[in-house]
């Protein structure tokens, strides 16, 4: 009907000069008039330009008071023509929105005269608000005056109408030609594929989007950082183990048991099972030894090491409890030096804020060897973050229970324009590495940052939990470009 109606128009008449007034005409939907106009501008049949034009309508409020008449109005009428009324009556026979706005409107009209007792000013009054917004509703034109003071009282709200007006286009035909869209065999058996007008191919139109399976940022990431520190000729260590126990976690790293990271406050302990089954014992006891009196040059920490502390399960709070737990395997072997590495999930009892997740993922890289110093420290940490586009490093020295030196490592970002922390770093002490076997000459070097930091600064993102959670948008997962690494 719609495109019956266009074509026909246009086989008499040159333009048609809006096509809000067509569908008017014709008694048909304008929005199915635009269809048409888009399909038969898309064929060239006719030639389409935009019309726009702004429009008042009646909000609710406006549509309500069309029907009833204006608060003020309303107000005025519930006064007695005659004497007064007090203001708690008048108030109880309308509206309390009514209300308000009445007192205001009559009162700034000056048809009342309002106190204790509200009375009429005069006689009588006409409801200019309810006429002026039937003839809004009706499509009728008023003053712009009268449109400055409808819309401040939020009566009507401009509403945009899009049309089009219409010409004939270089393809145009009182009918539509059915094009074919393929050649079958039925067509070459007819032969009559010679008559036929095909459509033509648009070599610019894009398919619909291949669905597949889309890989998460950080994964990207992570796979780009295992990339580096296979080149570098690190070998990934096995971070199966989500739970683990306090001595793997914290004992052996020489951590004390009142140090506050083994709080419930900063660790998730498990309630069930609530402790370990198997601890290998001889190395138990060197650790206890090591924690009360020292040895190696140590004094240790002088206190009651407690064996059931060190039983309780956790989830781990860092991957260094999987570099403990390969460090003594490698302890009980012929000395071969290693470099190690390992990429997956930590838990840490923190506050969840734009930059801190209770669940997070913790990069970790080591080299075992002998006689190795601070500078070759420096030199892998240069070498390392240096593939990661990262030249400009600085080192602080910094505490940790398990590493001494300890140096916090600094890059300066190129567009915040400061040195930001990026990770943390240092050599096992002895108090660590000989109880487990090692011989006296071992040194082992190791670093650890996030892997969330990077993957934000990469990608823009800056709340971490738009990256990784069950808030995390999937569309941002589908239109995220790989990621490359500055590799040198």
């Amino acid at each position: 009907m719609a495109e019956d109606a266009i074509l026909g128009y246009l086989a008499t008449a040159e333009e048609i000069t809006d096509s809000g007034q067509l569908a008017a005409q014709h008694g048909l939907h304008h929005n199915d008039v635009v269809n048409v106009i888009k399909s038969l501008h898309g064929f060239r049949y006719i030639d389409a330009q935009d019309i726009k034009r702004e429009n008042w309508v009646l909000t609710d409020e406006g549509k309500k008071y069309a029907a009833e008449g204006s608060p003020e109005v309303q107000l005025f009428l519930a006064i007695p023509p005659e004497g007064s009324i007090s203001k708690d009556e008048l108030q109880k026979k309308l509206e309390p929105s009514v209300f308000k706005i009445g007192c205001s409107q009559a009162g700034k009209n000056k048809w009342v005269d309002m106190g204790k007792q509200v009375s009429r000013k005069v006689p009588h009054v006409e409801d200019m608000v309810k006429d002026l917004l039937i003839r809004v509703k009706n499509g009728e034109e008023i003053g712009k005056d009268d449109v400055n003071s409808l819309k401040a009282r939020k009566l009507i709200v401009a509403q945009i109408w899009k049309g089009y007006s219409v010409r004939k286009g270089p393809n145009y035909a009182p009918k539509r030609k059915k094009v074919a869209t393929d050649l079958t065999r039925e067509n070459l058996q007819r032969a009559d594929w010679k008559e036929l007008e095909f459509k033509e191919y648009n070599f610019n139109a894009k398919g619909p989007p291949a669905e597949a399976g889309h890989l998460h940022p950080l994964l990207k990431v992570k796979q780009q950082l295992k990339n580096i520190f296979l080149q570098m000729g690190f070998e990934e260590m096995p971070t199966n183990n989500f739970v683990e126990s306090s001595f793997w976690n914290f004992d052996a790293l020489f951590q004390p048991q009142q140090h506050p990271a083994r709080d419930s406050h900063d660790t998730f302990f498990l309630e069930a099972p609530s402790t370990t089954r198997e601890l290998p014992e001889d190395y138990v006891e060197l650790v206890k030894r090591v924690h009360e009196s020292g040895g190696y040059g140590s004094r240790g920490y002088m206190y009651d090491w407690k064996r059931e502390e060190a039983n309780k399960n956790l989830l781990r709070t860092h991957t260094t409890a999987v570099s403990t737990r390969m460090l003594y395997a490698l302890a009980k072997q012929p000395f071969a030096s290693k470099r190690y590495f390992s990429i997956d999930r930590v838990f840490r009892n923190e506050s969840v804020d734009r930059t801190h997740l209770a669940e997070f993922h913790q990069i970790e890289g080591l080299v075992c060897d002998r006689g190795l110093t601070l500078g070759d420290l420096i030199g892998v940490l240069n070498d390392f973050f240096s593939r990661l586009g990262m030249s400009k490093l600085r080192f602080k020295p910094a505490y940790n229970p398990y590493t001494e030196p300890s140096m916090e490592i600094f890059s300066y970002h190129e567009g915040l324009k400061k040195w930001v922390e990026i990770g943390n770093s240092g050599m096992f002490r002895p108090e660590m590495l000989l109880p487990m076997g090692f011989p006296e000459d071992v040194r082992v070097i190791a670093w650890g940052l996030s892997l969330e930091r990077p993957t934000m600064i990469l990608y823009g993102v800056d709340n971490i939990r738009d990256l990784f959670g069950h808030k995390v948008d999937l569309s941002l997962i589908k239109r995220n470009p790989i990621c490359r690494l500055g590799i040198n």
